[in-house]
């Protein structure tokens, strides 16, 4: 498919994402109202203030999951619509689903008998959980929401952040989600530095996309499932991106660049478990690789 990156992923969006997407990309590159966008997300909103209908699509079925607020609030913060009567309704319903620790858990049991992705675990008093509170936690922080939910849920996410020792991609970036937005900067910082020793200690990003073969993969993970700079450092002012030189994230993002695919989108690494999640998938990651080349001053058009 001959044009650029941004034409190339539009055909791409417009041929194959849901609704909420196709008004995200209008939103974020073609000069679409946030308002659009707003009306789109509310189509997944439930009565208890969360939302379900697999917004988050490794997780079927309508009822409210954390980790459906999570992606509920991503779109709210990329619009600039963090806030007010919405949010304070998402903060009642963490507040509702949370653990004795006060965070939020990856699965709330409301979610059996309904399809989700089986890697994901399933209990019925489920722990406290890094990679879905420090994202809520840091977002909300970064956007001056203030809810009596966040006090435990911060104090959960910096016992967690200053406990990791062996850690894996995914937790990581969660950490690095919650740093970026609390407001402790020194203590972040602090915590961000340690944390970047620790990546590369452990090999958690491939430094040189010509050698990925290098990089071990995590127990679980998908056989190509590696972690790259820009999947940790996905605007140039993250923390994270303090852990890289110029020239390793110039290789990440040229890895980034080159990865859309024939057919104008970005693809999934991650274990796939069923057909029509990938589709909902490759759209959200579309989007999420053109906000991040743009971010970091690579030209999409």
């Amino acid at each position: 498919m001959a044009g650029t990156p941004l034409t190339r992923a539009e055909h791409f969006v417009w041929l194959t994402a849901r609704v909420l997407e196709q008004r995200r990309f209008a939103y974020h590159f073609l000069g679409g109202a946030a308002d659009s966008v707003e009306a789109a997300l509310t189509a997944y909103l439930n009565d208890d203030g969360g939302y379900g209908h697999a917004l988050e699509p490794d997780l079927r079925g309508p009822v409210s999951q954390p980790l459906h607020a999570a992606h509920a609030l991503r779109v709210l913060d990329s619009i600039g619509r963090c806030g007010g009567l919405r949010v304070e309704r998402v903060c009642r319903y963490l507040t509702e689903v949370s653990t004795h620790e006060g965070a939020l858990p990856a699965l709330h049991p409301s979610l059996r008998g309904y399809p989700f992705a089986p890697f994901l675990p399933l209990v019925d008093d489920p722990p406290s959980d890094l990679l879905a509170t420090g994202p809520v936690v840091g977002l909300l922080h970064r956007n001056q929401v203030w809810h009596a939910w966040l006090f435990r849920a911060t104090d959960f996410c910096w016992a967690a952040v200053e406990g990791l020792e062996k850690s894996h991609p995914y937790e990581i970036q969660a950490a690095v989600a919650f740093l970026d937005g609390v407001p402790d900067r020194a203590r972040a910082e602090a915590a961000a530095d340690r944390l970047g020793r620790l990546v590369r200690d452990q090999k958690l990003a491939v430094l040189d996309p010509a050698h990925k073969a290098a990089y071990p993969v995590p127990p679980g993970y998908a056989p190509d499932e590696h972690h790259f700079p820009h999947d940790y450092a996905r605007v140039p002012d993250s923390l994270a991106r303090r852990w890289f030189t110029d020239a390793e994230m110039e290789r990440s993002l040229d890895h980034l660049a080159a990865e859309q695919q024939e057919d104008g989108g970005w693809p999934v690494h991650w274990r796939q478990w069923a057909p029509g999640t990938a589709l909902e998938w490759r759209p959200i990651l579309t989007i999420e690789a053109l906000r991040t080349l743009r971010a970091h001053g690579r030209s999409i058009r």
